[in-house]
């Protein structure tokens, strides 16, 4: 009978250097859980994230946008404070203003909104 060849297994050598640690995540800062800033989602999103901020306990819950999005942002206090909350709710306070973005070579102007909802 032949004989059976057995493999001798090589076992994997550990590298010696150990890899380069990955760079620290940077760390956003959270904004305040009743401030709502408007952007590209549905309108129907904030709406929900404006109603739940009140049903948490929320006495007041700020509406921000800027640009383009200022109109949503208006829709959503208002459907929130109609429609959902059936105004059990009021507008406290309305700000407006502009900030000033600097890009590479120029500066622009966007205009700002704050809506402040209210419980009444």
């Amino acid at each position: 009978m032949p004989e059976k060849k057995t493999r001798e297994r090589k076992s994997k050598e550990e590298p010696t250097e150990r890899p380069a640690e990955a760079p620290a995540p940077v760390q956003r800062q959270r904004s305040p859980e009743n401030v709502i800033f408007v952007g590209s989602k549905n309108t129907m999103n904030y709406v929900l994230a404006t109603v739940l901020q009140f049903s948490k306990g929320s006495s007041e819950v700020s509406i921000k946008a800027r640009g383009r999005v200022i109109s949503k942002a208006v829709d959503v206090a208002e459907i929130a404070r109609a429609r959902f909350l059936q105004n059990k709710c009021k507008v406290k306070a309305i700000e407006i203003g502009t900030e000033e973005i600097k890009e590479e070579d120029r500066k622009r102007n966007v205009s700002t909104i704050s809506i402040v909802l209210e419980k009444s």
